[in-house]
């Protein structure tokens, strides 16, 4: 029998690669849900749902209809400024939308595995393990700190996915990320202000959802630290990108966070440590550039595809 596994946010980065890893998995039968219509370029292989998980009523509806046996949460409100800005929003997003799904999840005893960041530490220092104390600077960095509150006292089986900085190419892009960013600003020419003291573990989307199967596979639970290996400031990050796409690296201007107004804080130090995740899942991420050179490829299959 293959299990039932119910995506939230599936229009989404993360989303739409788990879609694309789930589709052919012996072990699972795939469900995706999202707000509003499909985005996923795949429309075959699962069941997709419309799914606005702050309607209560709604999740109630779609768990039992549907009667998961894991459930892998990715949806959430991740515009750290927008979350600074609109408190109520992000509050019914990443905080009240956790406690129904996981009511629910309760309800069918599934297995919750729910997605969270490196941005519920204070980031005074890093890389850090999953024994981290959480310590927020941000609005967003609360909430998600709540939403992990939520998981930890589920009474069905859970596991929290923390990740860092994730970068990817999807179907439909809502939403760009910091190395689509870098490449797109640079591209035309414009000269970019980065920051070079914030520190990161950027995570390629498809590590990241690989990550996320490999505790839905294994039944793993607790916290697992799931982001890339390599450690870097983003002005590193954005001269490599730079060095991989051969653009001028003359345009990029090293700046400090407090030169760049922005209405939430931001941690300075974080990146993970990545042992627990490597030896209890089997987790193998991709090196830094090796992660480029799949969004290369993929920037270029869509080219291909839209000409």
């Amino acid at each position: 029998m293959k299990k039932k596994i119910l995506v939230t946010g599936s229009n989404g980065l993360l989303g739409q690669k788990l879609i694309h890893a789930l589709i052919s998995h012996p072990q699972f039968e795939l469900v995706a849900t999202s707000r509003g219509e499909n985005r996923c370029g795949l429309l075959t292989g699962y069941t997709y749902y419309s799914l606005d998980i702050t309607n209560e009523g709604e999740v109630k509806e779609v768990f039992e209809q549907v009667q998961p046996n894991i459930v892998i949460h990715t949806a959430a409100m991740t515009n750290v400024d927008a979350c600074e800005l609109d408190h109520a929003a992000c509050t019914k997003m990443n905080v009240d939308a956790v406690k129904y799904l996981v009511t629910a999840a309760e309800k069918c005893m599934a297995h919750f595995i729910h997605l969270s960041t490196d941005f519920i530490f204070d980031g005074t220092h890093g890389p850090v393990d999953e024994n981290e104390k959480p310590a927020p600077l941000s609005f967003y960095g609360e909430s998600k700190l709540k939403g992990e509150q939520i998981v930890q006292l589920a009474n069905c089986p859970w596991a929290i996915a923390r990740t860092v900085l994730v970068y990817g190419v999807v179907d439909d892009m809502s939403r760009s990320n910091i190395v689509l960013w870098a490449k797109g600003a640079l591209e035309q020419g414009k000269t970019i202000p980065v920051v070079d003291d914030q520190f990161r573990t950027p995570t390629l989307a498809e590590d990241l959802a690989q990550g996320c199967i490999k505790i839905a596979e294994k039944g793993a639970t607790g916290i697992y630290n799931i982001s890339g290996p390599d450690f870097m400031n983003i002005l590193e990050l954005v001269n490599r990108v730079a060095d991989f796409w051969h653009l001028d690296k003359t345009l990029i201007v090293p700046s400090k966070s407090e030169g760049i107004k922005q209405p939430a804080k931001r941690p300075p130090v974080t990146g993970f440590i990545l042992t627990k995740a490597i030896n209890e899942l089997g987790y193998t991420p991709h090196k830094f550039e090796a992660g480029l050179a799949i969004v290369d490829q993929q920037l270029h299959a869509r080219e291909k595809h839209n000409s």
